[in-house]
């Protein structure tokens, strides 16, 4: 378990890199390779509502930038909770590319730090509908 100073810390890096547009720097130095990604529900053509590893999670980021156009995204936080994970609040600002509907959306994330100071899961919950 990350000690709260560590903690924070990783909590900060998450924020500043997906305020940067480096959320796939994010991945590949913070997360543990086996990490486990979870959305509320299953992504379309998914069976499952969860990938694991780095390279899954990635290819989510892909499917995400093909499907969506950002016109802004933030994260705030970190919101620490115990001695092993903080959330973040996202809030986007997309135009889906297949139907071209504009929208806000708000989701918060969940992280989950190892003993190696890796985000070992993230959880997306947003509302459904």
């Amino acid at each position: 378990m990350a000690n709260p100073e560590q903690l924070m810390q990783i909590g900060q890096q998450v924020v500043e890199m997906n305020n940067q547009d480096k959320s796939r720097e994010c991945v590949n130095t913070l997360y543990a390779q086996d990490c486990v990604s979870a959305e509320a529900m299953a992504m379309p053509g998914q069976e499952s509502n969860e990938v694991k590893g780095v390279d899954a999670i990635l290819a989510k980021h892909d499917w995400w930038e093909g499907a969506n156009e950002v016109h802004s995204s933030s994260a705030e936080g970190p919101f620490a909770f115990g001695d092993d994970r903080f959330c973040v609040i996202y809030e986007m600002d997309i135009t889906d590319k297949e139907s071209g509907q504009r929208m806000q959306m708000k989701e918060v994330a969940t992280y989950y730090v190892d003993k190696d100071n890796k985000i070992c899961r993230e959880e997306f919950a947003y509302p459904l509908g």
